[in-house]
């Protein structure tokens, strides 16, 4: 996903454009109202911070979304609630207000582009469908495997919808502890192993968290899992779990 950052606060603007390519993000920096105007190559999202030092942000908020829809975050130390009514009279989509964490900004991020590039009917009726067993409720934050409800912790929960918004990608311990839990997190990471055991005990047979020795952990989703958690290949979720654990 492509983001245009404009922001005038160059350690403020380097700390989140840093944070944003760690998750995957690729970021175009301008600092000023005039270059975010001139910029012509596409993106996806833009980060508009309204102190400018050639122009209010306001008025580069009005001008974008004139000529267009895509989606403006406006990220400011202006906590005024005029501030707040007139960005988002303007066009924005959201407003986010200084100081604020990486993990917030991704979230708000992912939601204005789910607003943008909305689901069809079918598939905004109903929770997410992960393989033939698991389906995540995320309005309602509720989890079923085999159409049963499973009761998670509300840290296994989050880890859960963090580890399935993408199947598959390798996230390492420093972006799940920073999304998951805290972006200012600098404790020991053991509670993150305890939590991965825990759902692959809970969702056996559904999903499979490999651990990726000295870096994170992937999550995949088993598209033809059994009800006991049989794999197929002589291993259980039970031995997952265990060897998860050894690697972590």
């Amino acid at each position: 996903m492509r983001v245009l950052l404009v922001e005038d606060d160059e350690p403020v603007a380097q700390s989140l454009r840093r944070g944003l390519v760690r998750y995957g993000f690729e970021v175009v920096w301008v600092a000023t109202g005039g270059d975010a105007l001139a910029h012509e190559d596409p993106y996806d999202v833009v980060l508009l911070d309204l102190g400018l030092p050639d122009t209010d942000g306001l008025d580069v908020c009005k001008a974008l979304r004139e000529r267009g829809d895509v989606p403006i975050i406006v990220i400011s130390a202006r906590s005024d609630e005029t501030d707040r009514v007139v960005g988002l009279e303007l066009g924005a989509d959201d407003y986010v207000t200084k100081p604020f964490g990486v993990r917030e900004v991704i979230a708000r991020i992912r939601a204005v582009m789910r607003r943008a590039q909305p689901r069809t009917a079918a598939e905004a009726a109903g929770p997410d469908r992960y393989g033939s067993r698991l389906t995540i409720d995320r309005k309602a934050a509720r989890v079923r495997l085999d159409g049963e409800e499973v009761a998670l912790a509300p840290k296994e929960y989050d880890l859960l919808a963090f580890l399935t918004e993408e199947p598959g990608a390798l996230m390492s311990r420093e972006q799940i502890m920073e999304a998951v839990w805290d972006a200012n997190w600098f404790g020991p990471t053991k509670t993150l192993d305890v939590h991965v055991a825990a759902l692959r005990r809970k969702l056996a047979g559904a999903i499979t968290i490999e651990a990726v020795r000295g870096v994170g952990f992937r999550l995949e989703i088993d598209k033809d899992g059994d009800k006991d958690g049989d794999r197929g290949d002589g291993s259980t979720s039970g031995a997952s779990g265990n060897k998860g654990d050894a690697a972590s």
